[in-house]
């Protein structure tokens, strides 16, 4: 038997998926902490985590799931992640971390990605980077040589969460191209890493890992990992890819015109374009995808709301009745009417947005009448909104050259919701397919594409089913109409 081994490296838990090669069916799946991990906000707008900690879930996650599979670890003979994109990690040259990890939904990097952008030019940034440096990877840096210099002169590298935790396996430090567009330092015209923001962030070359293709050799389990975590000596990681690329694959999306769709605690609409183009405000995010090369142009188009399932779970727990459950919250909310009898939430409550020109105006809720509406209504419009905010990223990306007719998603989060997954569909007019799949088991089968057990990525997905078909409503006017309204309250 063959096995493949995936993680998800996300910011409420981490989760292992053991797949059979041969079947492409998961055998085993667990992920930890069984609460949410901890985020460190210390400041309004900071967001940090213990990179350790995403070692110890590493290793709780897989004696599960050996535990679970009963399988022999030699079984197993590939190793791929997915992780949370755009979190900083400084090491110093023992490797050990020097403070704990900026993560992705931390916005103080925000006036040094717009300082960057206005200093070194749109066209440059625009034309290379196909973003503004806005609140990446590189822009975190940056704070952190400004306000703690010490410690900065301290890092002998830097990296992302997978590549720490890559590292922690193998030894072995390198990142993708992929890797380093999160980071915004992805040079697509000279298809190399960006020494001119680098140079103009005052960065040394030799701070950033090895650069490897996403599906390859990335290193070999050492005998002390595989120890700790109880799998055999020299399994090889060959895929590794932020959580949001990653979740186009694992819903089988490599192609121009495909689109694959997330809403967790943030939500993400995540398209393919074969030409180099980008939003002259860079209102979209815009990466290298898994099968991007320099001769084979797959770039990732992507808009991100921060304050997606946050919002529907700041309302569990103080509008929806207590001890109400996510089904019977949905339910509640279905009383109300579409457009929710003229209530309009805008979601943003979750720090910096990128598509509001990385702004961070706050949740704000309208047009509540004392007399009228109550707790349904209010609980329809949240869901209403996150959607509306999605539309809003759409039609962005539909600006340059994107053309969304069908959105893969996984059956989770709020695409479990009927009034989440039909206002989608209706505003946007795309047929929403829903599919069994999770970022651990699109790991371990890019795991298994990099390692050529699956010789392309039909292969690897063949067997990914398809559980549900949302179709947009026959008269979609209302969705429209409360789309319309919600957009006057932007202000923009």
């Amino acid at each position: 038997m063959i096995y493949l081994l995936g993680y998800d490296i996300g910011t409420s838990s981490v989760k292992a998926s053991i797949v059979d090669a041969e079947s492409g069916k998961p055998v085993a799946s667990d992920f930890f902490p069984k609460t949410e991990a901890p985020i460190k906000s210390l400041k309004s707008g900071w967001a940090e985590q213990n990179p350790d900690t995403w070692w110890q879930f590493v290793k709780e996650a897989t004696k599960s799931v050996l535990e679970q599979s009963n399988i022999n670890p030699r079984e197993i003979r590939a190793i791929g992640f997915s992780y949370q994109m755009h979190g900083l990690v400084c090491v110093d040259d023992k490797f050990k971390p020097l403070r704990d990890s900026i993560i992705w939904c931390d916005s103080r990097g925000v006036p040094y990605g717009e300082k960057a952008f206005n200093e070194l030019g749109a066209d440059l940034c625009l034309s290379h980077l196909l973003n503004s440096p806005g609140n990446f990877t590189a822009a975190k840096l940056q704070w952190v040589k400004e306000n703690e210099p010490e410690l900065f002169g301290r890092i002998y590298k830097i990296m992302l969460p997978a590549d720490y935790v890559a590292w922690k396996m193998t030894g072995k430090l390198c990142t993708t191209p992929e890797g380093l567009s999160e980071y915004m330092l992805w040079d697509f015209a000279e298809n190399a890493p960006a020494k001119f923001l680098m140079d103009y962030y005052g960065y040394d070359m030799n701070l950033l890992p090895e650069v490897v293709p996403t599906f390859s050799d990335q290193g070999h389990l050492t005998p002390e990992a595989a120890a700790e975590l109880g799998l055999a000596e020299g399994i090889p990681i060959t895929y590794r890819a932020g959580d949001q690329p990653n979740n186009a694959l694992s819903l089988n999306v490599f192609d121009p015109g495909e689109v694959a769709s997330t809403a967790g605690t943030s939500g993400v609409v995540y398209g393919i374009n074969a030409t180099v183009d980008y939003d002259p405000k860079s209102r979209v995010n815009n990466f290298a995808h898994v099968n991007h090369s320099a001769t084979h142009t797959r770039i990732g188009v992507m808009t991100c709301i921060n304050g997606t399932g946050i919002l529907n779970s700041w309302c569990k727990r103080n509008i929806a009745p207590e001890g109400c459950s996510y089904p019977e919250m949905n339910e509640l909310a279905a009383q109300a009417p579409i457009g929710s009898a003229g209530v309009s939430i805008l979601p943003f409550g979750n720090g910096a947005e990128r598509v509001l020109g990385n702004r961070d105006t706050g949740c704000s809720f309208h047009g509540i009448n004392f007399n009228i509406h109550n707790r349904t209504h209010l609980l329809r419009a949240a869901q209403e909104g996150i959607v509306f905010s999605f539309m809003y990223g759409m039609e962005i990306m539909e600006g340059i050259g994107m053309e969304i007719k069908k959105i893969h998603a996984g059956r989770a989060n709020m695409f479990l919701s009927p009034i989440f997954r039909e206002t989608l569909a209706s505003v946007s007019g795309a047929t929403i397919d829903l599919f069994d799949t999770d970022g651990a088991v699109g790991a371990a089968k890019g795991a298994g594409m990099g390692a050529g057990i699956y010789k392309d990525n039909n292969e690897a997905f063949a067997s990914l089913v398809k559980l549900e078909e949302i179709h947009p409503a026959a008269d979609r006017t209302p969705y429209l109409d409360a789309y319309a309204r919600w957009k006057t309250y932007l202000h923009l």
